[in-house]
């Protein structure tokens, strides 16, 4: 497979991966290309994202221990899959760590689930949308929320009980400016991290 950019690719697949580099990322979030997978398209590009603290390096690792990180699919398939009702399918997985009072309440799947729903411009219970913020347009919205509890027993670091939020969804998207998806996607990891909204101050953290 030739890497992202390279002449033998469709015009089509350079140009949605181009539009990615024009996301507007928060500058809590670090964004950078990973590995993609390689047999789900003829074309694929992957991002990966975390929520870094000042004090970390500047590079983005391909398989990240962060709290909060994730990374975003490209998948492209010039004759289109039906099961896309399209040609291009984004891919989304999110994995944070959250306090154990929101780990335990019943309703953290139908609330994460919402994150990516308004910021994907789909409405509740519906697959298809358009972001009135954004403009992204997406089809055939789809995925799970799990929230998971590990105990940790012997000669392990770090607390003894920790709870994980995981969020894997796809959907196809309906255009070849892409740039709006990433910029949702790293929206969920916010909310996921428990960022303030963009141009906040948390001032419990100062």
């Amino acid at each position: 497979m030739s890497s992202p950019g390279a002449p033998t690719e469709p015009a089509d697949f350079r140009a949605a991966v181009s539009s990615l580099h024009a996301a507007r990322i928060r500058p809590e979030i670090e964004v950078g290309p990973i590995r993609p997978p390689q047999r789900l398209a003829p074309y694929s590009y992957a991002v990966g994202a975390e929520v870094r603290s000042g004090d970390d390096a500047d590079d983005v690792p391909v398989d990240s221990a962060g709290s909060s990180f994730g990374r975003l699919i490209l998948l492209y398939d010039p004759a289109g899959q039906d099961a896309w009702n399209g040609t291009m399918r984004l891919v989304a997985y999110v994995q944070a760590e959250v306090e154990a009072a929101l780990a335990m309440d019943p309703l953290l799947p139908e609330v994460a689930w919402s994150w990516l729903a308004d910021a994907l411009g789909v409405p509740a219970g519906e697959t298809s949308g358009t972001s009135p913020a954004s403009g992204v347009m997406v089809k055939a919205l789809g995925g799970t929320v799990t929230s998971t509890t590990s105990v940790r027993y012997g000669d392990i670091a770090g607390p003894p009980r920790a709870h994980q939020l995981e969020l894997r969804a796809s959907w196809t998207a309906d255009g070849l400016d892409l740039a709006g998806h990433l910029e949702a996607f790293c929206e969920v990891l916010s909310s996921a991290a428990g960022l303030p909204p963009a141009g906040v101050t948390d001032l419990g953290s100062a």
